[in-house]
């Protein structure tokens, strides 16, 4: 025995047309919506001109609703505070006018430009919002933890420690590779003298901007020369830049020797490498020193936790 299937009755354009629905598309279409000729071949099946109607009216309602209540709406945000139109009802709002962050645009000021290295006719833009209020908001102090150590030494393992450590404890983070960076940002720079320079002054100058944020920032890198940690350390205020050491001696990072780097600069393939042909000066007075010595050593974990202390004791896990 057969089986007669019905046919869906799909309306037609002009069907569309009658029940309002060609006039709704273009509209909607715009504003990013779903095109009512795929639609009508949904709603339109099997119902009658009064049915269609409704669905219209009612799927027009649902989407202007929000769209009125937007236009409706006289109020406004500026920097987390509620008010009315700060500019035209300034006696009134908790936001006065002088709060504005563009003295340019209002013409009341004018700005001073200057110029920086090889940048002309730059000026600096302040906002009313600063790193105090950042802080607040994030619960934490914004700094910069710097691992120094030879290759091999575990700057990467006990940075990854550590920010899952202050991760856990619900602070802000994030780390500066100096493999990672070299992803990116600092992909255009090789490992001659003045390129290595060049990508830990970069790395510091992202790391100051983390710590303005009110993010605490861990850098991660050889970095081999005083002069050039000091460098980083000047950018950012006293007391914000933490210099960790990683005191391993050089035949333990050898015998790790993780990527295969000191075999191949032991045989000549790489040249400049740190603690092979090139040097590297530890730090005389570093905030922390996390020691590795012949024999069992302390695991990342622990290692991460002389930071977190530290972090603690000076008040950087709270505003």
């Amino acid at each position: 025995m057969s089986t007669v299937r019905a046919k869906p009755v799909l309306m037609s354009s002009s069907s569309s047309s009658s029940c309002g629905l060609e006039s709704l598309n273009t509209g909607f279409t715009k504003l990013g919506f779903i095109h009512f000729g795929e639609l009508s071949n949904n709603v339109g099946v099997g119902l009658d001109r009064k049915l269609c109607i409704s669905s219209v009216s009612s799927v027009r309602s649902n989407f202007l609703q929000p769209i009125k209540a937007i236009e409706d709406s006289k109020t406004t945000y500026l920097n987390g505070k509620k008010g009315d139109n700060f500019v035209r009802n300034s006696k009134d709002s908790e936001i006065q006018s002088s709060d504005c962050d563009c003295p340019g645009i209002s013409g009341n000021k004018t700005i001073k430009v200057s110029s920086v290295g090889k940048s002309t006719n730059i000026a600096w833009h302040d906002c009313s919002v600063g790193k105090l209020d950042r802080q607040q908001l994030l619960q934490q102090k914004g700094c910069v933890i710097w691992i120094t150590g030879l290759s091999g030494s575990g700057k990467s393992t006990v940075a990854c420690a550590l920010n899952r450590h202050l991760n856990h404890k619900g602070k802000l983070s994030y780390i500066l590779d100096g493999d990672n960076v070299r992803h990116g940002l600092n992909r255009d720079l090789s490992f001659k003298a003045e390129d290595r320079a060049e990508n830990i002054r970069r790395i510091g100058e992202v790391a100051k901007l983390f710590s303005d944020a009110g993010v605490i920032c861990i850098a991660s890198l050889i970095s081999p020369y005083r002069m050039e940690r000091d460098a980083c350390r000047a950018l950012v205020p006293d007391g914000e830049f933490i210099e960790v050491f990683m005191d391993v001696p050089l035949h333990i990072c050898e015998a790790r020797d993780s990527k295969g780097l000191y075999k191949l600069a032991r045989a000549g393939k790489i040249k400049g490498f740190t603690g092979v042909d090139d040097p590297y000066e530890p730090p005389l007075n570093s905030e922390i020193v996390i020691q590795v010595k012949d024999g069992p050593c302390s695991s990342p974990f622990d290692m991460a936790d002389q930071v977190v202390s530290y972090l603690e004791e000076k008040g950087f896990l709270r505003a």
